[in-house]
């Protein structure tokens, strides 16, 4: 089955053609590479993007849709692991690209808020700890300490948050960066970034395109998650996005009543590092299984689908220069938190190819870190 969000309707999408050397070609026409598209367009400079489909169709229109504050590690973590300033300057980035994408999408994004919720004791404790320590550094969230479902073991009410249709958003972005004069190639496979004729390349397939820069090859991990939607429920039982089980469950109601429900890879967590874009019968069956429980009833299951993220071994993305390759650029590694990071690492890495290296996420996110 085809993912619900790409059945939305494409808006329609100024058509233009650079013959020739261009000054940046972008491989992947999803979030970050027509992000990417749009501000060096904007900037004057003559852009190529090339997808083996068409815009949307990879990661951005099979995710499960969430919009998304700060990065995948939990914030106390990203504290300890990469210090303090740097973890507040992160989430607070996060934010902005945020507020960004507001006043970009329209009806594609709603500021509902999301919820993770504990689902144990021992979970508790942790998201505890996560609360606390961005409570310490004023970042905005609420504690609920007995979530209304009672299989939960306390939350963290993430306020400013929202629910992304990503497929509508990106093909919105993409729509604008044509208009300012952005060619997008749909159906161009690209084999070998070398026969790009342009001054920069920027990598932007996340967990796609695996061996494109052999560089990268052990750094960013293709792995699959897999998601199913049903019919419309009679009635609203999920205002916002929730997530629980460290993220590995994740759901939430459309405005069309139908629930979404993704995850549970850590069911079968060695098969789904892969590249292979297609369900399985296990994860399927605990899904189904588990939204069953959500919605008090076994579901009528309308939609299924897998996609592929990029994991990365420190959970940051690699925005930067290829080490040993001066012209090319890369951009992902989102491990699961793409709509957000991949909308402002799409900018970060344009601004860095039209000379702004000032940004700080530009060293944490260095791919030279790994070298």
């Amino acid at each position: 089955m085809n993912p619900y969000w790409l059945e939305d309707e494409k808006p329609p999408r100024a058509t233009t053609t650079h013959a020739g050397h261009v000054d940046v070609a972008i491989v992947g026409a999803g979030i970050t590479g027509c992000s990417a598209a749009l501000r060096l367009a904007q900037a004057g400079l003559t852009v190529r993007v090339h997808d083996q489909r068409a815009v949307a169709e990879g990661a951005s229109g099979r995710n499960g849709g969430f919009a998304l504050r700060g990065g995948a590690s939990r914030y106390d973590v990203a504290r300890e692991t990469y210090g303090g300033e740097q973890a507040s300057e992160l989430w607070h980035w996060t934010e902005h690209a945020l507020d960004r994408m507001a006043g970009l999408a329209g009806d594609s994004l709603r500021r509902t808020g999301s919820l993770r919720l504990a689902a144990d004791a021992e979970e508790r404790d942790e998201i505890r700890a996560e609360f606390e320590a961005m409570r310490e550094d004023g970042i905005a969230a609420e504690w609920i300490d007995e979530p209304a479902d009672g299989r939960f073991h306390g939350a963290i009410l993430h306020t400013e948050d929202g629910a992304l249709q990503p497929a509508r958003f990106v093909r919105r972005l993409a729509a604008r960066a044509a208009g300012v004069g952005a060619e997008i190639r749909e159906h161009d496979r690209v084999g070998d970034v070398a026969s790009l004729d342009a001054e920069h390349v920027v990598v932007a397939t996340d967990g796609y395109g695996h061996g494109l820069v052999p560089e990268l090859a052990d750094l960013v991990w293709p792995t699959r998650g897999q998601v199913i939607v049903s019919a419309p429920l009679d009635r609203v039982l999920y205002d916002k996005p929730h997530y629980a089980r460290q993220g590995f469950d994740y759901w939430q109601q459309l405005p069309d009543r139908r629930l979404l429900l993704g995850g549970f890879r850590d069911v079968s967590i060695m098969d789904e590092l892969t590249d292979v874009e297609e369900t399985t019968p296990t994860i399927q069956a605990s899904l189904e299984r588990f939204m069953g429980e959500l919605i008090g009833e076994p579901p009528t299951i309308t939609h299924r689908w897998a996609g592929i993220f990029g994991l990365t071994q420190d959970m940051l993305p690699l925005v930067g220069r290829v080490p040993g390759h001066d012209d090319v650029w890369v951009a992902g590694g989102y491990s699961g938190h793409g709509n957000v990071l991949g909308f402002a690492c799409g900018e970060l890495v344009a601004d860095a190819i039209l000379g702004d290296m000032s940004s700080p996420q530009l060293k944490l996110f260095d791919p030279a870190r790994f070298f």
